[in-house]
């Protein structure tokens, strides 16, 4: 079978609204992480995070969606409008039942459970609870996605926390082998609020630092956690048989390969599944190590998971072996939109032979053996890209990107 195509972008994140937009300030450096100024953080041990200035919903959709929707799914409805704008695709134009949904969710509706809570508090118990709101949530992107183009295709919601968006795309490269002819996916996310706040500091594993620009430093000798921050991207994913009978002009790139793995139990003594991830991937893809010009890294910010990734990075492209890139640390970790995210990134990457620098990281800590690009953005001539994503809990994945042949 063919391999599917990505037609289409939709991006919204901490430094950018829209793709250009985003794709500039990152291949500059631009940085998005700051204090928190939707509530107040100052009962909490963590104070910064990833936020999107400058969205208004009632720019981009009706009001009457808006006391339907939350933050997050607001976000995540105009990225798929913008996906599919880029792609120049519509429902109407499209075989019924051709077109589809798969979105990855961490988050849920923290947001609008918060609010819930609100309500339960000061109106008692004839409001909806809020783990029902929560539960219902995981799949309202894709639904509100879907009823709002009249794509009446193939669906689903995968859950897998941080690695969802490489999921999430796997599963619609599925669909399309199944006989969809275009997917959107991706995700986008968004727990600003109280309620999500604690649930994330819960974790264990967020930055406590005040300093925006040393808070969030995976692979380095300071590294001490990661920043929570939201948006996302939402990519149309297309059979380029599919997208050749429509016309389609704009190929951002090939989807070539995929694999996901469970990490052991973290008291087996057994290492980390994420080289196996990447070796699958690569299998999976046709193609040796050797043929990969850059890797986005999952990054962490964890001590002992970035020395885990940098030495799984090692052991499958040789010490230094691959100019090796994570530039959320100028967004922070965006969970179900982060890999989603890094996609996007990784294509735009392909497209215009640029590696985006790693923001804020200077000195790598001992044994982490990666030609991590900093500082600058490094030109070369990219065409395959291998993008990692972990989850809490374990997960692994791992998505092989080709750039589009050249004419």
């Amino acid at each position: 079978m063919n391999k599917p195509i990505v037609t289409g972008i939709g991006v919204l994140a901490p430094t950018g609204l829209g793709t250009e937009q985003y794709w500039a300030a990152t291949r500059n450096g631009a940085k998005g992480i700051g204090p928190v100024s939707r509530f107040e953080t100052e009962q909490y041990p963590v104070v910064l995070a990833g936020e999107i200035d400058g969205f208004e919903a009632r720019e981009h959709l009706a009001s009457r969606l808006l006391p339907q929707t939350d933050h997050m799914t607001r976000l995540a409805l105009v990225a798929a409008d913008w996906a599919l704008a880029d792609a120049g695709a519509k429902a109407e134009e499209l075989p019924e039942f051709s077109a589809g949904v798969v979105t990855a969710s961490t988050s849920g509706g923290f947001e609008f459970g918060h609010r819930e809570l609100e309500a339960l508090w000061s109106k008692g118990s004839e409001h909806v609870s809020a783990y029902q709101s929560f539960a219902w949530f995981y799949a309202v992107n894709t639904g509100q996605i879907s009823i709002r183009h009249g794509l009446r295709g193939a669906g689903g919601v995968v859950v897998t926390e941080q690695a969802g968006g490489l999921d999430a795309f796997a599963m619609a490269r599925r669909r399309l082998r199944d006989g969809a002819g275009l997917m959107l996916t991706g995700g986008v996310d968004s727990a600003l609020c109280p309620w999500g706040w604690v649930a994330q500091i819960a974790c264990g594993r967020l930055s406590t630092s005040t300093d925006p620009e040393r808070a969030y430093l995976p692979f380095d000798s300071a590294a001490n956690g990661f920043v929570p921050g939201e948006g996302g991207a939402i990519l149309v994913v297309e059979d380029p048989e599919s997208a050749a009978a429509r016309g389609v002009a704009r190929d951002y790139g090939t989807f070539a390969g995929y694999s996901a793995t469970f990490d052991p139990p973290p008291d087996s003594g057994r290492p980390s599944a994420l080289r196996r991830a990447i070796e699958n991937a690569l299998d999976d893809a046709g193609c040796q190590p050797s043929d990969v010009d850059v890797v986005f890294a999952d990054g962490a910010g964890v001590p002992e998971l970035d020395l885990a990734e940098a030495e799984a990075i090692s052991a499958v492209f040789g010490a230094n072996g691959v100019p090796v890139t994570a530039p959320k640390t100028a967004t922070g970790r965006l969970y179900s939109g982060g890999a989603a995210l890094d996609l996007a990134t990784a294509l735009l990457a392909l497209r215009d032979g640029l590696i985006p620098p790693t923001p804020n990281v200077s000195e790598l800590a001992p044994g982490i053996d990666i030609d991590l690009v900093t500082g600058q953005p490094r030109r070369a001539d990219l065409r395959t890209a291998v993008v990692l994503a972990r989850g809490y809990g374990g997960y692994n994945s791992a998505v092989v990107l080709r750039a589009p042949d050249k004419p």
